[in-house]
């Protein structure tokens, strides 16, 4: 089968090229610009607990060692500390007014993590990257789709599937006249890159009305985030309009806020980048059509209220990958591709839905303030949900409405994961008797079936793998319709002894049983992939979208 074309070589594109690859997908990726992205400390992403995970899983490379993970956040109303929260690594602090530890974001440069993706993809046989390649025509047709691009090596692709992931002003998108709607400018930031020493050290900080904010229209609200070799990524929140940022009165602004922060005078700073930041709000119509997709920026924008756009992107990449290698590996199965729509569309929805609820309540007006909590320390939980990946705002989606989810199994159990959302990261033991994390088994290409067995870390394989219920929860895993792996946990949040859960490839939960019950594992895993395969209605599917090729 042709290999699968991506559009684009954003940190979507790069990821979804190696996440391909690490399932025996080969993709050429149709790179617009030169192949290296210029360093930009003013660009910026901050990744959750399970995208830095999957980009370290992919890249090979420990990011945080190439950014920062917090120590904690801290959230400030003019003079007053509104909430103090200590990550991971201070998770023994003593305090008991202070948020629980969760996960440190990871604050990393942009063109850092293109970098890693990038140098992985250089060492992946089965990626091309042809660079100086813009797509300006797309033909579907019933065994495949082809791209042509101009430029210097200007041609006909040829591939099994496209999937556009080529920013806000798509390409693709354009071509196949899918709609883009939503809201312009939601937010305007101004930003600033710059190597100074402040008092919250590896801390973030949001400020919002800061005592000294006096010149300007509004009232004023900073974000201060921190990176390694002391930079700090500086944010202004700009009033409504298009007012010029001119430089000197980004210089301003700079000065008045160290000022503000260390009692009065500026300390030394070094100014390394600046930037405007203006954040939109929109969500394609449709995300699939025939054998061509949209994922990343292409797809949807995101990001007023401390939110990150980026994240979601990847977690489209992770959705989308494995159901591209299964089709591609298996053949066509229509209910599978049609469920990255489903899935992902409703996720980004619900999120864009929460962000316009919320915005007339932190921006001043609107009806829901009868209905929110209108108090300083509300607002402020609501920015820090955005801000930290929490809550409506910020928490990643769940699948749980998802056409993958199996129908009522009779031995299904709840644990601490529901079904649809992210399983916990915890040991487990493989079949070779190695300890590894469950995360590091995801993006195989397999379903993850994970035993809860306590005191089985301290056996030999050879005691454990023919012991009790293993011989017969083997057999029922390997008599599953998709490729499955069966690995061992000491245990895991909120589940008993000898329950069995079902893992799919991207790391969402399918179901948890209690016991070896090998019909409803089977249910579940055949519903995970799409139910039963289908004869032909991936031509079908071609043919729904031949028409809407190059225009």
């Amino acid at each position: 089968m042709d290999p699968v074309i991506i559009v684009g070589a954003g940190p979507v594109g790069l990821t979804l090229a190696l996440a391909l690859a690490r399932q025996e997908v080969p993709s050429v990726v149709l790179d617009e610009g030169p192949g290296k992205d210029e360093p930009r400390l003013a660009r910026t992403v901050v990744l959750r607990e399970d995208t830095a995970a999957l980009m370290e899983r992919l890249t090979g490379v420990p990011l945080g060692e190439r950014g920062l993970h917090w120590a904690g956040w801290r959230s400030l109303r003019r003079k007053q500390v509104m909430r103090e929260i200590f990550f991971d690594r201070l998770a023994d602090d003593p305090d008991p007014d202070r948020d629980s530890a969760e996960p440190a974001p990871l604050h990393l440069a942009q063109h850092v993590l293109t970098g890693a993706l990038r140098a992985a993809l250089a060492r992946e046989p089965l990626v091309q990257v042809a660079v100086d390649s813009r797509v300006d025509a797309i033909e579907q047709e019933r065994s495949g789709v082809s791209a042509h691009t101009r430029g210097p090596s200007g041609t006909w692709w040829r591939g099994s599937y496209l999937v556009g992931c080529d920013g806000p002003r798509s390409t693709v998108r354009k071509l196949q006249d899918i709609r883009f709607p939503g809201r312009t400018a939601v937010e305007r930031h101004a930003v600033a890159a710059l190597r100074v020493e402040l008092p919250w050290e590896g801390q973030a900080l949001l400020h919002r009305m800061p005592p000294w904010r006096t010149s300007g229209p509004s009232a004023g609200e900073v974000t201060a985030r921190p990176l390694p070799d002391g930079v700090w990524r500086l944010d202004w929140l700009l009033p409504p309009g298009k007012d010029l940022v001119t430089p000197e009165l980004l210089v301003a602004r700079v000065r008045e806020t160290l000022a503000g922060w260390t009692d009065g005078t500026t300390p030394p700073y070094e100014l390394l980048d600046t930037g405007v930041h203006t954040v939109h709000h929109r969500l394609a119509r449709r995300w699939r059509v025939g054998r061509v997709f949209l994922a990343g920026d292409a797809a949807h924008l995101l990001g007023a209220l401390g939110t990150q756009g980026l994240d979601e992107g990847l977690r489209d990449a992770d959705n989308l990958a494995w159901k591209l290698a299964r089709v591609w590996h298996h053949g066509p199965h229509e209910p599978l591709l049609d469920s990255y729509q489903t899935e992902r569309r409703a996720v980004i929805a619900a999120r864009l839905r929460a962000a316009d609820q919320a915005l007339p309540v932190l921006r001043g007006g609107g009806g829901l303030r009868a209905y929110v909590p209108g108090t300083a320390r509300g607002h402020d939980a609501l920015l820090t949900d955005g801000h930290l990946g929490r809550g409506p705002l910020g928490a990643p989606g769940a699948y749980a409405d998802s056409p993958l989810a199996p129908e009522h199994l009779e031995g299904e159990i709840p644990v601490g994961t529901p079904p649809g959302v992210q399983v916990s990261d915890v040991r487990v033991t493989a079949e070779d008797g190695t300890f590894v994390r469950l995360r590091d088994r995801l993006g195989r290409g397999a379903l993850l079936v994970v035993l809860i067995a306590p005191g089985t870390g301290v056996w030999d394989r050879k005691h454990w793998m023919k012991a009790g219920v293993m011989p017969r929860l083997a057999a029922a895993v390997t008599a599953l319709p998709h490729p499955a792996e069966l690995l061992v946990a000491e245990s895991y949040p909120g589940a008993p002894a000898h329950s069995v859960l079902l893992v799919r490839p991207d790391g969402h939960l399918v179901t948890a049983l209690s016991g070896v019950r090998p019909a409803d594992l089977y249910a579940a895993a055949e519903a995970a992939v799409g139910g039963p395969a289908q004869a032909q209605p991936a031509e079908a599917g071609a043919q729904a979208g031949a028409g809407s090729g190059a225009r």
